[in-house]
């Protein structure tokens, strides 16, 4: 996988083993939403992290630290 940016969407990031970890541990709200399961293909992360106040640099850092 490549190198995950702000402009990944949710469903290309959820591919990556570990990521829903992740996303969790920076309580990205959308990771429970019943709603945000239509939209994995359209939600960018770097977004999603600006709509609710999230470290995109951090999230990203941390992301693209998996193996």
């Amino acid at each position: 996988m490549q190198k995950i940016t702000d402009k990944a969407t949710l469903k290309n990031i959820l591919e990556k083993k570990g990521a829903c970890e992740i996303l969790a541990k920076h309580n990205l709200p959308c990771m429970s939403c019943p709603m945000a399961y239509f939209e994995l293909e359209k939600l960018e992360i770097g977004e999603v992290s600006k709509m609710y106040g999230l470290p995109l640099e951090k999230i990203l850092k941390d992301l693209n630290n998996l193996k």
